[in-house]
Formats: C-alpha cells, sequence, structure tokens
C-alpha cells in the first residue's frame, strides 16, 4: 500500500491566488467602486453656503424687502394694514420735523466728516514717526473706538454736565475761562455740535488706524528720492505722501460718511433729539415714529428714503474718490 502524506508536520496550508486573477500590486488605487461610493458621500460645495444664506435670508432679506412693502402701507406695527401708496412719502416732504432732521444731518455728518478724518490724518502722521511711545500712543487714541457707543455717550453726558463745578465747566473754571462755560447740551445752537465732537473723539482713531496702514504703504525709495532731490517736509507730504494716501482717504471718508448719515446711539443717548429738535436726525425720527407714536408704516417709509439717500451719496462718492486713487 502506498503511504498517506504527512499532513500534521507539514504548516497550514496558504490559500493561493484564484485562478484567472491577477495578483494584487503595492501602491495600486482603490476600486473604481469605492471611489465612486466615496465621491457620492461628499457633500457639494454649496451645501456649505446653504445654512448661512438661509439666515441671512430670514435675518437680513426678508425684514429689509418687508419694510419696502410696509412703507406703503398705514401699518401700525400690529394687526392688519391697508396700502396708502404714496401717502406716507407726501406726509414726509411736509413733515417740518423731519426736514429739519435732514438738514441736522447733513451738518453733522459734514463736521463728522471732516473734523474726525483731519484729526485722524495728524494722529497718524504723529504716531509714524520714530518716536519710543508711538506703540503706546496707538492704543490710547484707538481706545475708545471699541468702546460702546451709548456708554461713550453717558460719559460724555458727565464731560457736558452744565453745573460749573462740574465735568468740561469745571475745567474751564479752573484755567480762569469761566466766561466760555455753557449748558453744551441744553443749548438749541450747542446740542449737535457737541454730539459731533462726542462722535469725532470716538471714532479719530480708527481713522489714524486706516490713514497708518497708508502710509506705511508707501515706499521709502520715493521719500528718499525727494529728499536727495531739495524737497522739504511739506512738499514730499504733498506730491509724495498724500496722493498715495488717496485709497485710506477713500476707505475714511466712505466710513465716515455712512456712519454720519445713520447716526443713532449717541444722539439718541445724550439729547433724545433734543432740546426740542435742534439735534434731531433722521434715524431718531424714524425711531420715534415707530416705538413713539406707532406708525410703523411712515417710519419706513422714513427709513427706506435714509437707505436710498446712504447708497447714492456713497456710490457717488466712492466712484469720484477711486477715480482719483494712484499707486505706487
Amino acid at each position: 500500500m502506498n503511504a498517506l502524506p504527512d499532513t500534521a508536520t507539514s504548516g497550514p496550508e496558504k490559500p493561493g491566488p484564484a485562478v484567472g486573477a491577477a495578483p494584487a500590486k503595492s501602491g495600486e488605487p482603490a476600486p473604481a467602486g469605492r471611489t465612486r461610493r466615496h465621491r457620492d458621500a461628499t457633500l457639494p460645495p454649496w451645501a456649505f453656503v446653504v445654512p448661512a444664506l438661509l439666515v441671512y435670508a430670514v435675518v437680513v432679506l426678508y425684514p429689509s424687502l418687508a419694510g419696502v412693502v410696509y412703507a406703503f402701507t398705514d401699518w401700525s406695527g400690529v394687526g392688519d394694514f391697508a396700502f396708502v401708496g404714496l401717502d406716507n412719502f407726501r406726509t414726509l416732504l411736509n413733515d417740518d420735523r423731519a426736514l429739519e432732521s435732514v438738514s441736522n444731518t447733513l451738518l453733522l455728518t459734514l463736521a463728522v466728516v471732516v473734523v474726525q478724518n483731519g484729526i485722524g490724518l495728524l494722529l497718524a502722521l504723529g504716531v509714524n514717526a520714530n518716536i519710543r511711545s508711538r506703540s503706546l500712543l496707538r492704543v490710547i487714541f484707538f481706545a475708545p473706538a471699541v468702546v460702546s457707543p451709548v456708554m461713550v455717550a453717558f460719559l460724555w453726558k458727565y464731560v457736558y454736565n452744565p453745573d460749573n463745578g462740574a465735568g468740561l465747566n469745571g475745567i474751564l473754571g479752573a484755567l480762569g475761562l469761566g466766561g466760555l462755560r455753557q449748558d453744551w447740551l441744553g443749548n438749541p445752537s450747542l446740542a449737535l455740535w457737541s454730539v459731533a465732537a462726542m462722535v469725532v473723539w470716538q471714532y479719530a482713531g480708527y481713522s489714524m488706524v486706516i490713514f497708518l496702514a497708508g502710509l506705511q504703504g508707501v515706499p521709502a525709495e520715493l521719500h528718499e528720492a525727494a529728499r536727495i532731490d531739495g524737497a522739504g517736509t511739506w512738499q514730499r507730504f504733498r506730491y509724495v505722501t498724500w496722493p498715495l494716501l488717496a485709497p485710506a482717504l477713500t476707505i475714511n471718508l466712505m466710513l465716515s460718511t455712512i456712519g454720519g448719515l445713520k447716526l443713532f446711539d449717541q444722539v439718541y443717548a445724550a439729547t433724545n433729539g433734543g432740546p426740542g429738535t435742534s439735534s434731531e436726525t433722521l434715524s431718531t425720527v424714524l425711531y420715534k415714529e415707530a416705538f413713539v407714536f406707532g406708525k410703523f408704516g411712515y417710519s419706513t417709509a422714513v427709513a427706506l428714503v435714509l437707505a436710498l439717500f446712504v447708497a447714492a451719496v456713497s456710490l457717488v462718492q466712492l466712484r469720484y474718490l477711486r477715480a482719483r486713487e494712484v499707486t505706487a
């Protein structure tokens, strides 16, 4: 008889490759089926944008479009409403208080734009110089810009305290200038300018930072070449620095103009539009019409006019300023 093979002493058999199958190679890509399933499980890029767009639509787009509709109604904030056509806009044109607020808004914006950017430019030139304390000065000048506007308004209400021994009046008295003491927020001829000074104090440092970024973008070689040609400090600023500051000037003018036209917090917290209507702005008018008098339809008409006015001024300003910009 033939002897059987000894399987007890031999190792376990390793399965060989299937008949007709090629051996797998190292680094070979995954099968096509697995790659397709992986690709199908990946979300398309627009899926990540949809949640943000939904929030934006609910929080911004819908209220804005609804406000445009309500501007043509007599809505009181609750209940039903009826369309009144252009009646709200006719009322606005015949509303002396609203027309005075337009004048106040333009004057306030003009004062803020001119003084804030002028002081911001001077501060930027100062802290851009090679002085030891320039970093500390930058922080000090910029600090008011991060404070709440309402908090700034209450702070300046103390500065403008009408008592002779308090705030600004107390400082004037201590300096022997008691004749200059005023009721700064209670005087109809001074209230608007007092608010403007408050806004300039808060945001001049913000303008400084933008101008400072522009100054540091001016190539030093241009200043050196101008100095070699005999240009003085004023000539270097006028013919080298100032033209290259045009982009920073555009940003500052745009931001300060838009901020001035829609200014509300400081005015409402400091004067509530008073005394009388001497510091009333369009923003305070539309707030009072809605939440004090319950005329939401009329207030949204005022808001629509304000929004269109701000957009028109901004576009004209942007086009003009962009045309003047130069690059190094």
